[in-house]
């Protein structure tokens, strides 16, 4: 039996709409992360008898600050074109339609996080700033693997063409080449999954769509891989005991898993 290594990816990234508003499985991934992280928050500020209410200004302070300084980012980095208005309110609400970019940048995003770490450190927890990021960086690694999952679905952040029979087809996201093809109605790159999946040519297109390396699972394995490790060390061994051990494992361990990935993309 000869089982293909080549996987052909064309997945919906709607999980449903609300209007004509989408639910994507990005989101999905976000409240993933956030609510698996908030269960180990408290199960960390338990052992250290941290008050859990500590933990609920910790846990807005994340979101504002991660939400704020993604779409900063995002804008900065990337989308240039927009106004900041648009950034932060990308719709008109008569009628509503929506106007704005859906990006999210993760190290916008990390650094506005460590930004209102240390004002909750100072006002909150009154801990060094240390202390704080020793603890968060450990639901951190897991919530950055969900991520890499949502771009998967997103068909984004994709890998070089690996030239052999083994990869991922990213068709939405190769729809340059059969546009080319001139396949009805191909309009937009979130239809794709449907047009080409109905289409008479399907078994043409997959061929001029190349195989890439999926550098979003190997990413989020890696990622997975960081937060074993952290969990580990803080559950096992005395080590979190000194300020910026655990916040020092994970910025090897991250920025080395997205090195080796960079060869990749």
């Amino acid at each position: 039996m000869i089982f293909s290594l080549s996987i052909d990816w064309n997945f919906n990234p709607d999980l449903f709409k609300i209007g004509s508003f989408p639910i994507k499985y990005y989101s999905l991934m976000y409240v993933l992360a956030f609510v698996l992280g908030l269960q180990i928050m408290k199960r960390i500020f338990n052992k250290d008898n941290i008050s859990l209410e500590k933990l609920d200004s910790m846990f807005i302070y994340t979101v504002i600050s991660m939400l704020i300084g993604a779409r900063v980012g995002h804008y900065l980095f990337y989308e240039e074109n927009y106004t900041l208005a648009e950034v932060f309110l990308p719709f008109k609400l008569n009628p509503f339609e929506y106007t704005g970019f859906r990006g999210l940048a993760s190290h916008g995003a990390a650094l506005g996080i460590i930004i209102a770490m240390y004002f909750y450190s100072k006002k909150v927890v009154k801990k060094p700033m240390l202390w704080t990021l020793d603890r968060l960086v450990v639901p951190s690694a897991l919530g950055a693997m969900f991520v890499r999952f949502g771009n998967l679905f997103n068909s984004e952040i994709v890998g070089k063409a690996t030239g052999t029979d083994f990869g991922f087809k990213f068709i939405r996201n190769d729809i340059s080449q059969y546009k080319a093809m001139s396949i009805t109605g191909a309009k937009t790159v979130n239809r794709a999954y449907d047009l080409i999946a109905n289409s008479a040519n399907y078994k043409n297109v997959l061929l001029e769509v190349p195989n890439r390396y999926p550098t979003q699972l190997y990413e989020g394995l890696g990622y997975f891989v960081t937060f074993l490790v952290l969990w580990f060390v803080y559950w096992k061994t005395n080590k979190k005991q000194r300020l910026g051990y655990l916040f020092g494992i994970f910025m090897v361990m991250i920025w080395s898993i997205r090195f080796v990935i960079e060869f990749y993309k």
